[in-house]
C-alpha cells in the first residue's frame, strides 16, 4: 500500500454489509413465513448460517448449480413465496444469466437475487472471482431492479424494501468493509439517488464502496475552495434521471465511479442520459472504473490500481473542471 492510500484510510469503523443483510433477513423471516433463502453451497459465504439454524426448513441449498438455483427461486416466487437467492456475485450473475433473463426479468417472477462479495471483494482470487461485469449485463435486462447499497443501513433498507414489494431485483451485497455513510433520516427510495453532500462546482455520482471515497474526495476538493456534490446512486435501475439532469444543469462537471467495468455500468447510464439533455447541460464527464481484467492483489490495492481512491476521484474532478 502506498503512503497516499494509507493516508486515505478513514479512521471511522468499517463494516461487512453481509452481516447487515443476514440480520435483516432473519428479522423479516420472523415476521413473514413466506421468506425463504436459496443458495449454491454458499451458506457460510452468504452469511446464512444463523438463518439456517433458526429456519432449517426455509433454506434450500441446491449445491454448486447456479442455473438451477435461479430456476428454483423463480418456482418458489411463482408459488407465492418470497425467495432471496444468494450466491457469490460473479457466479450468480455470470453462470445463470440466461435464467435471470428468462425466468426472472422476462417472466417477471419476484425473485430477489443477492450477489454476495461483488466487485473485487475476493481480492487475490483474481478475475474469475471478481464480479465487475454484473452491472453491465444486468442493466441490459428490462424489468430488473439493480440496487447497490453503500453501507449497513442501506443494505438493511434494500432487503426490507425487496420483501415488502417483491419484484425482480438484484442486490449487490458488499463484502469489502466500508464505513457508514447514511443517517437514520436517509431513506432508500426506489429509483432515486440520495444527496450525500450538496455542492455546485462538480458532482460525484457514485455507488456502493465508492460513496465513502467520494465523500473523502469532496473533503479534499473543499480544501482548494471547490464544492463537490456527492450523489449516492444506490439504484442503478431504475435510474434517477431527474437527479442527473439537475446535477448537469447546476454543476460544471460530473465524475462517476463504480467498482465495476465502465462498459455498460453506472457511468454508461450517466453518459447515455447526459447525451439527451440540452446542449448547455452537456457538461464534461469523467467515468472511473475498470477498463481491463484486474491484476492479482487485495481489494484495497486493486481499487488503488484503477484510481478508485479519494485522491483519484479528486484528480478526475479537477481534470473535468479544467475542460469546463
Amino acid at each position: 500500500m502506498t503512503i497516499a492510500s494509507a493516508q486515505e484510510k478513514t479512521a471511522l469503523p468499517t463494516y461487512d454489509n453481509r452481516t447487515a443483510f443476514a440480520d435483516e433477513l432473519i428479522a423479516l423471516a420472523r415476521e413473514d413465513e413466506r421468506i425463504v433463502a436459496v443458495c449454491n453451497d454458499s451458506v457460510g459465504s452468504s452469511n446464512l448460517v444463523a438463518f439456517r439454524d433458526e429456519f432449517p426448513d426455509r433454506l434450500i441449498n441446491v449445491g454448486i448449480a447456479e442455473q438451477n438455483m435461479v430456476g428454483v427461486g423463480a418456482g418458489l416466487a411463482a408459488s407465492g413465496l418470497v425467495p432471496f437467492v444468494c450466491g457469490a456475485a460473479p457466479f450468480l450473475t455470470g453462470r445463470s444469466l440466461e435464467q435471470v433473463k428468462a425466468d426472472v426479468a422476462y417472466s417477471q417472477h419476484p425473485v430477489i437475487l443477492c450477489g454476495m462479495s461483488p466487485g473485487m471483494a475476493y481480492g487475490q482470487l483474481g478475475p474469475t472471482h471478481h464480479s465487475v461485469e454484473d452491472l453491465s449485463w444486468l442493466r441490459a435486462l428490462p424489468g430488473l431492479d439493480i440496487v447497490v447499497p453503500a453501507d449497513r443501513r442501506q443494505t438493511r433498507q434494500a432487503v426490507r424494501a425487496a420483501a415488502a414489494e417483491p419484484r425482480p431485483t438484484f442486490i449487490r451485497v458488499g463484502r469489502h468493509k466500508v464505513p457508514d455513510v447514511t443517517s437514520e433520516s436517509d431513506v432508500l427510495e426506489r429509483g432515486r439517488m440520495l444527496t450525500a453532500r450538496p455542492g455546485d462546482d462538480v458532482t460525484f455520482i457514485v455507488t456502493g464502496t465508492l460513496v465513502s471515497r467520494a465523500l473523502e474526495a469532496a473533503d479534499r476538493l473543499a480544501g482548494s475552495g471547490l464544492r463537490a456534490r456527492v450523489l449516492n446512486a444506490a439504484y442503478i435501475a431504475p435510474f434517477d434521471t431527474d437527479a442527473l439532469a439537475s446535477a448537469a444543469r447546476e454543476t460544471r462537471a460530473i465524475v462517476t465511479a463504480e467498482e465495476a467495468n465502465v462498459a455498460g455500468g453506472l457511468g454508461a447510464a450517466v453518459a447515455s442520459h447526459v447525451g439527451t439533455l440540452e446542449r448547455e447541460a452537456r457538461v464534461p464527464l469523467r467515468i472511473l472504473g475498470l477498463t481491463e481484467f484486474a491484476p492479482t492483489g487485495n481489494t484495497d490495492f486493486l481499487l488503488e490500481y484503477f484510481g478508485l481512491t479519494a485522491a483519484g476521484l479528486a484528480e478526475a474532478a479537477r481534470e473535468a473542471l479544467a475542460h469546463d
